[in-house]
């Protein structure tokens, strides 16, 4: 059955036989447009790019799992092993780059699914699409639980030197159960520390979202105090906390696990959500100050030279030497 979405025209469906893919089909796909225009004013941008629709990391608390119910799938276990992939998106966001309509504004990627999940070490559309966004300037920001981000640090670089470019690295936990049981696809939280550390090294700015935490699963002090330490140590540009939130749909989806997994947390979690997605507002107040204690209590947050910074404290030639240069030149 071909996608039920209009954006998208459907081009052949594939598997792959190797162990990193078994069990995953992708559906390869053309988008009309790629900067899509996020609803409403709640959040800190405008546009956002999703080269992928669906994603391997199969976590269970995905706010993004409703997304795979507007192409008549399911958001189970579909929306783990059906993967979209706009194969065309780096051209089509060329084109809509160089258009007189659009006006240069921030871009965010990684606000609905990763766009360093295991389908882009095959696809490799980020490279691309990173190119494209240097090449007209345009400022940009990417969430990931991908330590595949290396990849494209040369890249990375290159475009901090002529925009504005931020990343952030999710890691919840470092606790290896709750890990493999809550994000069973995505990488070792382990791995994602190291990259931070990486990306920040090379100038390129990367923070830490401990997100989401899991009331009764990775709310406990020393699991985050693990993680926050990691992140200070990795020189992380913030640390920042966000509450589960289970959303309709998604939240059928999380219960339903929950009861399998953690059946003595399930009426704890039915009372804290009864009036609204988000959980109450002053736990909410209180997990930000708690982890801002943490910071603090980890020696904060230290501050780190950008790409463009660096570029821009290197070193003149002085007056006689670059006449020299160009004297040799004629």
């Amino acid at each position: 059955m071909p996608l039920q979405d209009q954006s998208l025209f459907e081009l052949r469906r594939r598997t792959f036989d190797t162990p990193h893919f078994r069990g995953i089909e992708f559906i390869e796909a053309e988008a009309k447009t790629v900067i899509n225009k996020v609803p409403g004013n709640f959040l800190p941008f405008k546009w956002t790019i999703n080269p992928y629709r669906g994603c391997s990391h199969a976590c269970r608390f995905c706010f993004a799992r409703v997304t795979h119910t507007y192409m008549d799938m399911n958001a189970g276990r579909d929306f783990e092993t059906k993967i979209v992939v706009k194969v065309n998106a780096p051209e089509v966001l060329r084109h809509q780059l160089a258009s007189r309509n659009w006006k240069g504004e921030h871009i965010a990627m990684g606000t609905s699914v990763d766009p360093y999940q295991r389908a882009e070490g095959r696809y490799e559309l980020m490279p691309r699409i990173i190119a494209a966004l240097t090449e007209f300037r345009n400022p940009f920001s990417i969430l990931t639980r991908g330590p595949l981000i290396l990849r494209d640090l040369e890249l990375l670089s290159a475009a901090a030197e002529v925009t504005d470019v931020s990343t952030s690295m999710s890691i919840p936990t470092l606790d290896d159960v709750a890990w493999r049981k809550t994000e069973p696809g995505a990488p070792n939280p382990r791995k994602r520390v190291d990259a931070v550390a990486k990306m920040n090294a090379a100038g390129i700015p990367c923070g830490v979202m401990v997100a989401p935490i899991l009331p009764g699963i990775t709310d406990e002090p020393k699991m985050l105090m693990d993680v926050v330490r990691a992140a200070v140590d990795a020189g992380a540009t913030h640390v920042t906390p966000i509450l589960l939130h289970l959303r309709p749909v998604v939240r059928e989806e999380y219960m339903a696990w929950l009861q399998d997994e953690y059946p003595g947390l399930v009426g704890t979690y039915e009372e804290m959500y009864a009036k609204g997605a988000y959980g109450p507002n002053d736990k909410r107040k209180a997990l930000g100050r708690r982890v801002a204690g943490l910071v603090r209590a980890a020696g904060g947050i230290r501050p780190t030279a950008t790409v463009a910074e660096r570029w821009a404290k290197r070193e003149k030639p002085s007056e006689p030497e670059a006449e020299s240069r160009q004297l040799q030149l004629l």
